[in-house]
């Protein structure tokens, strides 16, 4: 790994970067886009992201620290919804400028709830850039109308239309934020894209899956936790995760007839899983019952929704600092588990599925 090289080029820059919008606008697949790596989870259901996600986006001479949130929403059903908002807040404290994603599909609409949810905690107003998402998807007429609507009813500095999905337009939204982040080294190491540890994105994975795979209420009210992982040196690393949720009725949906809804889970993730670790893996998950869990302050603060990231024990341990704009990562390598040999099982009391 690099050193962060404190005494950088004088033309160096950094920044922090927030990404505001409603649900379902591209904000994770414009974040994806521009660190160049599948960070955030990306369907074509709403409000799909539920954390902070930090992604880092360096070149040589700048380093874009990139805050991807959850979509803003008016109206909060759940302590989770709450959480949620305040996650997008937090998000935009530290920020040197803001990008606000826009559907390019949809009817015009002041952005004034957008603004108010993510800038409500500053003194002053930061840079703010329109992004204009999904041009592919309309007429380029079409594109210069409501580009001209947002400078004129909206009070941002800039407006780009994009389209997040195929990249075009992504390196004028770059040229942008490297116009207004400020001179300074970098943060991060430049060879790392997130201060998160590994098992969080194993987990966003899961729950990537779950939304593809199901409808209606049932991903909503999923939870996923990676309560084991396990680096073996002569075997497929151990992975054991549990997927919460709020009622009998939809864990017995994501077990499906014989467990094959979620063998066929199991496997879709595990697939992914592999992709983004570069290494096979033995994955396990099992279906518990918490209800109301989207209720309960207690279990959303142990699942990492108070603005921090649970990390339990496991092999190589990822402590990230923030304070102001100084981050510091302290990585402590544990001990080796002892390696042990699991075989598939499936019971209707406790729904492990293993899939390796």
């Amino acid at each position: 790994m690099e050193d962060l090289d404190f005494a950088t080029d004088p033309n160096h820059r950094s920044g922090y970067v927030a990404m505001l919008g409603k649900p379902n606008v591209g904000k994770s697949t414009l974040s994806n886009q521009m660190i160049g790596q599948k960070l955030s989870i990306v369907t074509d259901k709403p409000q799909t992201t539920r954390h902070r996600i930090l992604g880092i986006c360096s070149g040589p001479d700048y380093q874009m620290i990139l805050y991807d949130t959850p979509g803003v929403i008016e109206r909060k059903m759940h302590k989770l919804d709450s959480m949620m908002m305040k996650n997008v807040r937090s998000a935009s404290i530290n920020a040197d400028c803001v990008l606000v994603i826009v559907d390019a599909c949809k009817v015009p609409k002041k952005i004034d709830e957008v603004l108010e949810e993510g800038l409500r905690s500053l003194n002053g107003k930061p840079p703010i850039l329109l992004v204009l998402n999904k041009k592919d998807l309309i007429k380029p007429g079409e594109i210069a109308k409501k580009l001209e609507w947002y400078e004129k009813f909206t009070d941002v500095d800039e407006v780009i239309p994009v389209s997040a999905k195929y990249g075009h337009g992504v390196e004028d939204v770059k040229e942008w934020i490297l116009s207004k982040i400020p001179f300074g080294p970098a943060y991060y190491p430049k060879d790392i894209v997130s201060e998160h540890p590994e098992r969080f994105f194993v987990a966003e994975i899961v729950r990537e899956k779950i939304f593809m795979q199901f409808r209606n209420e049932v991903p909503y009210a999923c939870q996923v936790n990676v309560t084991s992982y396990k680096t073996r040196p002569n075997a497929k690393d151990f992975i054991q995760v549990e997927i919460v949720v709020e009622k009998n009725s939809q864990k017995i949906i994501i077990i499906g007839r014989e467990g094959k809804a979620l063998k066929l889970l199991a496997t879709a993730s595990r697939l992914d899983i592999e992709d983004f670790l570069q290494k096979k893996v033995y994955l396990e998950i099992e279906v518990k019952v918490r209800e109301n869990w989207r209720q309960d302050d207690g279990l959303l603060k142990h699942y990492g929704y108070g603005g921090q990231i649970r990390v339990q024990n496991y092999g190589t341990y990822v402590l990230a600092l923030l304070y102001g704009k100084v981050s510091i990562c302290l990585v402590l390598i544990a001990p080796q588990s002892i390696s042990i040999c699991f075989v598939i099982s499936y019971s209707m009391l406790e729904e492990p599925m293993g899939i390796g």
